[in-house]
């Protein structure tokens, strides 16, 4: 397909370049002001865990790596276990975000005290290198020779160091742009300046080759200090730091995202939408517009979350997020969000904003624990799990860091403008400062409660403006009411989904939109048969019980993120009984109660003869909830009941005696248990991930209560001459030749541990090549406390 073709069939605005030349800008932070909502007690209660946070712990890594002695020593988890200093880079991207939003000169305090800490480990280096990569210096000077090893989460042996120092990168950028630090501006510049001369003397082909590790969105923060310096020299180094492998099938129009690693491509794409903004490219652009239309739309729940276990699932099947408990990541949400709100400045479309909405209030606020503070990794869409909080001394995973930002901007898309449009597109109650129009614009309203909202002119200017109202995807157009100062307006939505109101306003002039809400029920985006359910904009949820959520406040061990309390077995969440097209008959408003229903006529009925409660999601806070509700035809219910209770005792029967386990291939366990190569690669085969090797690769694995009794080993066997060979403690447990006659269905292995090794509570598992052979496709590896065998063949 050549590039002229796939312009014209990509559809859903891709064509914005071409044709449109309407642009909007965004209004600063600090001329957007929150009233009295759910978003303002979120920022709030955001303000307050940001602000307990202790500086100088969050500096320390940034100190040692200068040679500096730090006031007090680094925070646990992720802070100390190889991605040191990453959350400090957020640090200062929350707090000048926070001091933006909120004027408030505490935290303008608190940042300058960082920024200033950070200038003094960037002079004591020399030439404008600053991070807490644990001795980073060693690995940028490996990087600078041309040596260079690089995985999909490694780079010369360090834990994403690129994706590490690129959080400085955007705390420093962020510090200047929301709170005017000019001292960070600087910071900025050197810092930029030390990797373009790191990698001057690397080819293309070497950079590329880097980039497979992690990176963050470094081509977009290297083109916003092109925008900032107008010196091209840096947009060329974010051309350079542009990965082609995930650019290139975008630009001809492919989805090739299945299996990868969700978040660490769409700062990618951010970075491709950002260069394609500064340097007019219709095709990069295009390509940024065809990735998010494919996650919105083909990979996205109906919070508008995306990913299973941190990856990108197939989109033709869904069953993978209704089964685990590492549902949509938080991370992920936080950059689609900004990837949006890009697409949206150089194409001003109602549809972007509908996206940005729905995963605003349904993910993004939902994320955050109101009352106590404390951000979500994993919103598991498994019907009857829950979530799990972090905590401001114990917990800094990636969605720590992305959180402290989430809560505290929620005043950037409410608002923006042309030279003569003023855009309402979100419905929380504010006040806007248009300083140049000499506009003040009130919004009043006790949204979604009441679906309506009323805007004030405490001053109007003196000139003619375009008052643009968003058209909601889940309003009727014909439904909305629409008055000025009382008076009704005949007015319809325009192309671009809007309801513009053109006149010269006065000060005192009113605007009331009233937008009746209706239910609707959405399937998983595979079309299998579980549906969740919505009111206007809201997504609902049934509140599902409080016992036994261990670990719902995280502690400060590598896999404290996750929920790993008991599942409640697939076959006993309710179920709802009838046709497909009758799901939304089952579900009815509760008399005298805003956004309060019951759904009924689930099975089995002797069970739930009351049905159960449905709220919006961002109300349900430390408790297990169903979002996603499966649904079966009368006659077929008790064949679908058995063949999900036999699959759930299955999955029971092996979780129940495993220690530890590692699905290889992934990110994150990976790292939880300190992977180690030589010579290894992954794969992605039959929905399932993988690691093999030509060297060997391994991992530590925990056995707490010394009761490990075998190794529990998921492998492919479709090609003969591999070998699967492996040692625990070095001590040859296996070395057995494979004859590749298994096909792609997964097999599995049990090794006894050794009796010397059982009493040890760390156990490093090491798979290796013999005889030039390689090593079989790893899927899987468990530490288990007795034998097993399978049921269901």
């Amino acid at each position: 397909m050549n590039k002229k073709s796939l312009i014209c069939i990509l559809g859903f605005g891709s064509l914005a370049f071409g044709q449109v030349n309407k642009t909007v800008s965004y209004f600063p932070l600090n001329q957007v002001m929150l009233s009295e909502s759910v978003f303002s007690r979120a920022m709030q209660t955001d303000k307050n865990y940001v602000m307990s946070m202790d500086p100088d712990r969050l500096l320390s890594p940034y100190l040692k790596e200068a040679g500096l002695n730090p006031e007090k020593q680094n925070y646990p988890n992720w802070e100390n276990t190889g991605l040191d200093g990453h959350i400090g880079g957020h640090y200062l991207s929350a707090l000048a975000l926070m001091y933006a939003s909120t004027g408030d000169a505490k935290v303008k305090q608190r940042l300058d005290y960082m920024v200033n800490q950070l200038e003094r480990c960037q002079d004591l280096s020399g030439n404008g290198y600053i991070s807490g990569v644990p001795n980073g210096k060693k690995i940028w000077k490996e990087i600078a020779e041309g040596n260079i090893r690089s995985s999909s989460f490694g780079l010369n042996d360090r834990w994403v160091p690129l994706y590490n120092i690129h959080k400085t990168y955007s705390g420093l950028r962020d510090a200047y742009w929301y709170a005017g630090s000019e001292k960070a501006k600087k910071m900025l510049i050197r810092l930029t300046d030390w990797m373009a001369n790191e990698v001057s003397g690397l080819s293309d082909e070497q950079i590329q080759d880097m980039l497979r590790s992690e990176h963050g969105g470094l081509n977009e923060v290297f083109a916003d200090v092109y925008d900032i310096t107008k010196d091209k020299k840096y947009l060329q180094l974010a051309h350079r730091f542009s990965h082609q492998a995930i650019l290139n099938p975008l630009l001809n129009g492919e989805d090739k995202l299945t299996g990868i690693h969700a978040n660490t491509q769409i700062p990618k794409v951010i970075g491709f939408k950002r260069i394609a903004d500064l340097e007019h490219n219709q095709e990069w652009n295009s390509a940024a517009d065809f990735f998010w239309n494919n996650v919105t739309h083909k990979r996205s729940s109906i919070i508008g979350g995306n990913s299973v276990s941190e990856h990108f699932n197939p989109t033709n099947d869904f069953s993978s997020m209704i089964k685990s408990i590492e549902g949509p990541e938080t991370c992920n949400t936080y950059n689609m969000l900004k990837l949006t709100k890009q697409l949206f400045a150089t194409l001003p479309k109602s549809y972007y904003m509908d996206y940005y909405e729905r995963a605003l209030y349904n993910h993004i606020l939902s994320t955050e624990n109101h009352e106590k503070g404390g951000f979500v990794y994993f919103t598991p869409m498994r019907p009857g799990h829950y979530r799990v909080y972090s905590q401001p001394q114990t917990s800094f995973w990636c969605c720590v860091g992305s959180g402290m930002e989430n809560h505290a901007k929620y005043g950037e898309m409410i608002y923006a403008h042309s030279d003569q449009d003023l855009y309402v597109n979100l419905f929380i109650p504010s006040t806007l400062q248009w300083s140049e129009k000499k506009v003040m614009l009130r919004q009043i309203n006790n949204f979604p409660e009441n679906p309506e909202t009323k805007l004030v002119f405490d001053l109007a200017g003196n000139s003619v403006l375009n008052l643009k109202l968003r058209s909601p995807e889940w309003a009727t157009p014909s439904e909305v009411k629409i008055l000025i100062n009382g008076k009704l307006q005949s007015v319809q939505p325009d192309a671009d989904g809007y309801y513009t109101l053109t006149k010269k306003w006065k000060k005192g002039d009113t605007v009331e939109m009233k937008l009746p809400m209706r239910l609707t029920a959405e399937q998983l985006p595979d079309h299998s048969d579980y549906y969740a359910f919505k009111y206007g904009p809201v997504v609902l949820a049934a509140p599902y019980g409080k016992e036994n959520q261990q670990g719902l406040l995280a502690d400060d061990s590598r896999g404290g993120h996750i929920a790993h309390g008991p599942q409640i077995p697939l076959n006993e969440i309710p179920l709802i009984e009838g046709n497909a097209s009758e799901v939304l008959n089952h579900v009815q408003p509760v008399s005298g109660k805003n956004l309060s229903f019951s759904i009924s006529g689930l099975y089995p009925s002797e069970k739930f003869t009351k049905g159960l409660q449905l709220v919006p999601f961002y109300t349900i806070q430390e408790e297990r909830y169903i979002l996603y509700w499966p649904q079966a035809d009368r006659n077929k219910i008790e064949i679908v009941q058995k063949q999900r209770a036999q699959e759930e005792a299955e999955t029971r029967k092996l979780d129940q005696i495993t220690i530890d386990k590692i699905q290889l291939g992934e990110q994150q366990p990976e790292s939880d248990h300190f992977f180690e190569s030589k010579d290894s690669n992954t794969g992605y085969m039959e929905d399932r991930h993988f690691r093999d090797a030509k060297g060997w690769f391994s991992y530590r694995m925990k056995n707490p209560g010394k009761n490990a009794a075998f190794l529990y080993v998921m492998y492919f066997d479709n090609n003969a001459g591999r070998i699967l060979s492996a040692e625990i403690n070095g001590k040859k447990v296996v070395a057995k030749k494979l004859e590749g006659k298994a096909g792609n269905a997964p097999q599995y292995m049990l090794l006894p541990i050794p009796d010397s090794e059982k009493n040890k509570e760390d156990l490093t598992v090491k798979f290796f090549a013999e005889d030039q052979a390689v090593t079989s496709r790893i899927i899987e590896v468990r530490l288990l406390t007795q034998n097993y065998e399978k049921s269901i063949r």
